[in-house]
């Protein structure tokens, strides 16, 4: 089947819905919590909550849409408004994937049904899988899960760090963390598994918050987790542990769990590219505002710098755009889209890291200041290069694939 990237009506419709609330009534508090990092943006997480996870009312935005490319349009929108506010909505987020991917149908419908509930209060949703000595290499998380038969639970040991909403999933009723950890150390990555932690479960301890560097106004915490115990019937999968293969590479156990990363990827990627879009738009119009054109049918040889910048710019976004489109259709269709989701990834944080440094170089002093938004769109660019797995890690996975190379033989 041939890949077409002409979005259908139903698409056209909602990416018009979320480019109206990113402009609407993200980009007027989009400074506001920039500079107060910690404080909750009580209006519009009041207003997601009633109004904006609704979604777009048209009928015909359900009769026929373009499925993931969907959600990836509705991020590059939302973070064209603010990145950090995206992140801040109350939405299941990665540990809702979690649940998707992992969970049985009881589990999907105990721990999501509340996100979908009318009224109510807003909740959030969030994965701990991060820890001090274990980064990129989630195999070497320690944080442990012991069972304890007498009482049918599971005992929670360890702490986790860089956690995304995960203030919110962890105070706020009715939210939960999906956690990672390990129920066998000797197993090595088939000893993990995911558990989900209800908020205010005794032995779950909100540490603290980052101060960042971008996306500001989300909350990025640190969990700890003192013989934090859960029902049994709160582990996502099989406590079946699969012992390593040493004649195989990996186990399914581990690579299931990593299989969350196959769609939020393309996600992060899309949440990139509505940085850089911001970025390169609001450049643009500056640039027309002085009067300087942008020649797109003039031959190379003959175009300025600053022509050849924002052409450059351009392509660098449109090809990023369509990487992401790309992994997002492979979804759709059902087929492995862990080489795209990775390729996708790695274009689209590397790619807009440079269109927004571009952007604030060619606006000069003004560029740099905190009277326009660009030097911030900058700062919050960069985590995309970072966050669900590192440039490094996402250009490794990216030459196994295409090598068809091992783990242990392309570090």
């Amino acid at each position: 089947m041939a890949i077409d990237f002409e979005l259908s009506e139903g698409s056209k419709i909602a990416q018009a819905h979320y480019h109206a609330i990113a402009v609407e009534q993200m980009r007027p508090i989009s400074r506001k919590y920039d500079d107060l990092e910690h404080q909750l943006p009580v209006e519009w997480v009041d207003w997601w909550w009633k109004e904006g996870r609704k979604g777009p009312q048209d009928e015909r935005t359900k009769k026929k849409n373009d499925g993931f490319v969907t959600v990836l349009l509705q991020a590059e929108e939302l973070c064209y408004g603010d990145a950090g506010l995206y992140l801040r909505m109350p939405t299941p987020a990665l540990g809702g994937s979690a649940v998707s991917a992992a969970g049985t149908k009881e589990q999907r419908k105990r721990f999501m049904a509340h996100f979908r509930e009318e009224g109510g209060h807003p909740i959030w949703g969030a994965m701990a899988i991060t820890e001090p000595q274990a980064g990129s290499d989630a195999a070497a998380i320690e944080t442990t899960a012991d069972f304890d038969a007498d009482t049918d639970e599971w005992i929670l040991n360890g702490t986790k760090i860089f956690c995304t909403a995960g203030e919110g999933a962890s105070t706020v009723d009715g939210g939960f963390v999906v956690v990672w950890a390990t129920i066998d150390k000797s197993a090595g990555r088939g000893g993990i598994k995911s558990f989900v932690v209800p908020a205010n479960t005794p032995g779950m301890q909100l540490i603290g918050t980052e101060d960042k560097h971008g996306i500001r106004a989300s909350d990025t915490a640190t969990l700890r987790f003192d013989d934090c115990r859960v029902p049994k019937e709160n582990l996502l999968g099989s406590a079946e542990v699969k012992k390593k293969d040493p004649k195989k590479t990996g186990d399914k156990g581990f690579k299931g769990a990593m299989a969350t990363y196959d769609a939020s990827r393309p996600i992060v990627a899309a949440m990139a590219t509505g940085i850089g879009r911001a970025a390169l738009e609001f450049l643009k119009e500056e640039l027309e505002r002085q009067g300087i054109e942008i020649r797109y049918d003039a031959p190379p040889r003959e175009l300025t710098s600053i022509e050849r910048d924002v052409i450059e710019m351009e392509a660098e976004l449109q090809a990023a755009r369509l990487l992401t489109w790309r992994a997002a259709w492979m979804m759709n269709e059902g087929k492995p889209n862990n080489l795209e989701a990775s390729m996708a990834k790695a274009k689209c944080g590397l790619a807009v890291t440079k269109i927004t440094q571009k952007a604030v170089q060619l606006l000069g002093p003004i560029g740099y200041s905190k009277k326009l938004l660009v030097e911030k769109w900058m700062r919050d660019a960069k985590i995309n290069d970072i966050y669900e797995g590192t440039q490094q890690i996402n250009q490794l996975i990216v030459a196994r694939r295409v090598l068809d190379y091992s783990s242990s033989m392309l570090r």
